[in-house]
C-alpha cells in the first residue's frame, strides 16, 4: 500500500526546505513527505491523489501565503480529506486567525514559527496527532475501483467481466456515494459510466472489454502465428481439451470473447461434480482449470472474439474480430450456449438495470433485503435462486411447467428454504419500469389468474441457444443451431456431402474435417459440467488422431 502523505505547504522556499528536512528525518519511513509551495498547486495535486485513492494523514500549512491563505486551503482540502489532521503554521501576528480557524476548519493545532528544536516543539505534537489519526482512519481500498450505477448495463458488464476473471475491485455507486459522484465528474464531463480507477492513477471511461482486459494485464494477443490446436470457448469442455493438449506438448491457444468458465463459471455452487462432495463454485472450478492449462503452456486470450474460420488445405485459419488471423491444423468449437432473452416490450431496455441473464453471482449482493424473481426451472435457475436467498429477503421462482426440472437435490434445497417460493404453471407476461425494473406481471396458466408484483430484480434462466453462428456456413447444424458431429452426420451409413476423407467423421468431428465440437454447442450433449469436461477430453484425443494423419 502507498504510504500515507504528510503535506507541507509554504510559499517561503527556505522554510519549506526546513519543514521537509525535519519531517523526513522523523516520519519518512512511514509517511510520504510532500512539500508544495502553493495552496492552489496543492489542491490540484489533491485531486490526482483522490483519483489514485491515496491517503493524507496530515496537513502542515502556512497561514500567510499569497493567493490563498492556510485557512482557505484547509477549508477546501477538508472537503476531500476530512479525516486528515490539520496544523497551521503561524507568526505571532496570525495568532488570532489561527484561534478563529479552530472552529472554522476544525483546526487540530497551530504552531508558532520557528519551532526549533523540533524534538521538543514539533515532533511530540505531530506524534500525538498521527497516533490519533491511525486509531480512527479507515485506510482506502488499494485496488481497482469501478464507479457507476446499479442501473447501467455497461457497469454491470464490467463488474461481471472482473468477477468472472476473479480480479478484485471495489464498487462505487454514484447514486449513493457523493464522493464517488465527484470522482466521476472530475474525469467524465459527459458522465459516461462506468469510470474505472486504477491504483496507478489511470482511468478508463466506459471501456470495451478488450480495452479493460489489456489494462488489467490479461492476454489479448496470440504469442504465435501458428498453433497445433485452437480452441474457441473456455467453458469446461474447452478448458478440459486445453489441459490435455498442453500436458502432451501441443501448441494450444484458447480464444474467449467474454470470461472463462462459460455458464458453469457463473454457477454459485456445483454439487454433483465428481470429487467435490461439499460442492464447488463455478468460479473456483474455472480458476483451477485455467491455472492448470496455463501450467502446461496453453495461451488463453481474453475479450477476443473469433469472427470466421477459413479452411485452406491442411490449415484452419481463425480470423478475430479485430482483424488478426491465427493458423492451426485443428479447431475445437466449444462456444457453449447462452440463455434465451425475454422478448416482451421493455425487456431490452431494462437489461442490466434490474433484468439479468445468469448473473446471480455478480449482482446478488446489490439486492440485499429486496424481493427478487428467478425465471426458469432447470439447474442454473435453482442454483441461482439458492444463492440469491443468502442476500434477498424473498426469492420467487417462476416455473412455466408443472414442476422444476432441476436435479432432485436442488429442488429439495429450494423447497426447504423458507426464503424461496416456487410458482409453477406460471408465465411472465410483462416487465415494468423506465430507468430500472420496478415490477412484473405474471399469469397462472391453470387458473388464468393474473398478478402484479413489485420486483427489485429479475434473474432469467430460460432455455439455452447454442453459440454456433461462427461456423454457420462451415458445418452442418440442427434447426436450433446445435452442431452435428460424428454419427449424427451419417445418412444411410454415408458421410455428409463434400466430406473429402476416406474415413468417416470422428465421434466429435463436424462435417468439416479438422473442426471438432464439444460441450453445450454440440447436438446431443447433456448440458452437465461433467459431460462437457468428458467431451473436451475426448475431443482432444480425436484431434490428436487427426493431427497424426496430416
Amino acid at each position: 500500500m502507498p504510504k500515507p502523505v504528510i503535506f507541507s505547504i509554504d510559499d517561503d522556499t527556505s522554510v519549506l526546505n526546513s519543514i521537509e528536512r525535519d519531517l523526513r528525518s522523523q516520519y519518512g519511513q512511514d509517511y510520504r513527505i510532500l512539500p508544495i509551495n502553493s495552496g492552489k498547486a496543492a489542491l490540484d495535486y489533491l485531486k490526482k491523489m483522490e483519483q489514485r485513492n491515496e491517503t493524507v494523514a496530515l496537513f502542515l500549512v502556512d497561514q500567510r501565503m499569497p493567493e490563498m491563505s492556510g485557512v482557505e486551503f484547509l477549508a477546501e482540502a477538508m472537503k476531500t480529506y476530512p479525516q486528515a489532521k490539520r496544523v497551521l503554521l503561524t507568526a505571532y501576528a496570525d495568532t488570532q486567525a489561527a484561534i478563529d480557524s479552530i472552529n472554522e476548519v476544525r483546526l487540530d493545532y497551530y504552531l508558532m514559527k520557528p519551532w526549533h528544536p523540533p524534538h521538543e516543539k514539533l515532533y511530540p505534537i505531530l506524534d500525538e496527532l498521527l497516533e490519533d489519526w491511525k486509531a480512527h482512519i479507515r485506510l482506502p481500498y488499494e485496488g481497482i475501483r469501478v464507479a457507476g450505477t446499479l442501473w447501467s448495463l455497461s457497469s454491470h458488464q464490467v463488474k461481471d467481466f472482473l468477477t468472472r476473471h476473479q480480479i478484485p475491485y471495489q464498487w462505487l455507486d454514484i447514486e449513493k456515494d457523493s464522493n464517488a459522484q465527484k470522482l466521476v465528474e472530475g474525469v467524465s464531463a459527459e458522465t459516461k459510466l462506468p469510470v474505472i480507477f486504477f491504483p496507478d492513477g489511470k482511468t478508463l471511461v466506459e471501456p470495451d472489454l478488450k480495452e479493460l482486459a489489456d489494462k488489467v494485464g490479461l492476454q489479448t494477443q496470440a504469442g504465435l502465428p501458428f498453433y497445433d490446436i485452437i480452441i474457441i470457448g473456455s467453458g469446461p469442455a474447452g478448458l478440459a481439451a486445453a489441459v490435455y493438449a498442453g500436458s502432451e506438448g501441443y501448441k494450444c491457444l484458447v480464444i474467449e470473447k467474454a470470461a472463462p468458465g462459460g455458464q458453469a463459471g457463473s454457477s454459485p455452487r456445483i454439487e454433483n461434480y465428481l470429487g467435490f462432495p461439499t460442492g464447488i463454485s463455478g468460479d473456483d472450478l474455472t480458476r483451477r482449470a485455467v491455472t492448470q492449462a496455463k501450467k502446461f503452456g496453453v495461451e488463453i486470450l481474453s475479450a477476443q472474439e473469433a469472427s470466421q474460420i477459413v479452411v485452406n488445405e491442411a490449415y484452419r485459419i481463425v480470423q478475430l474480430k479485430d482483424g488478426a488471423e491465427i493458423s492451426c491444423h485443428a479447431v475445437l468449437i466449444a462456444t457453449g450456449a447462452s440463455f434465451h432473452t425475454l422478448k416482451m416490450p421493455g425487456a431490452d431496455a431494462l437489461t442490466g438495470a434490474g433484468i439479468y441473464y445468469g448473473a446471480a453471482y455478480t449482482e446478488a449482493m446489490n439486492y440485499k433485503d429486496g424481493d427478487v424473481f428467478v425465471v426458469g426451472g432447470a439447474n442454473s435457475a435453482a442454483q441461482g435462486a439458492i444463492y440469491l436467498s443468502q442476500f434477498a429477503r424473498k426469492v420467487t421462482v417462476l416455473v412455466r411447467g408443472h414442476e422444476p426440472t432441476a436435479s432432485k437435490h436442488l429442488v429439495d434445497a429450494m423447497q426447504s428454504n423458507a426464503k424461496i417460493e416456487i410458482l409453477t404453471d406460471t408465465d411472465l407476461l410483462e416487465v415494468r419500469g423506465s430507468a430500472a425494473l420496478e415490477g412484473i406481471v405474471i399469469k397462472n396458466t391453470k387458473s388464468d389468474e393474473i398478478k402484479t408484483f413489485d420486483a427489485s430484480a429479475l434473474f432469467v434462466f430460460i432455455g439455452v441457444r447454442p453459440q454456433s453462428q461462427l461456423v454457420a456456413d462451415l458445418v452442418i447444424r440442427s434447426e436450433k443451431g446445435y452442431v452435428f458431429t460424428g454419427p449424427d452426420l451419417m445418412k444411410d451409413k454415408n458421410p455428409p456431402p463434400n466430406w473429402t476423407l476416406e474415413r468417416d467423421p470422428f465421434l466429435l468431428e463436424t462435417s468439416t474435417p479438422g473442426i471438432f465440437a464439444a460441450g453445450d454447442v454440440r447436438y446431443g450433449t447433456s448440458h452437465r459440467v461433467a459431460s462437457a469436461v468428458g467431451e473436451g477430453a475426448i475431443a482432444y484425443a480425436l484431434m490428436k488422431e487427426y493431427l497424426k494423419s496430416l
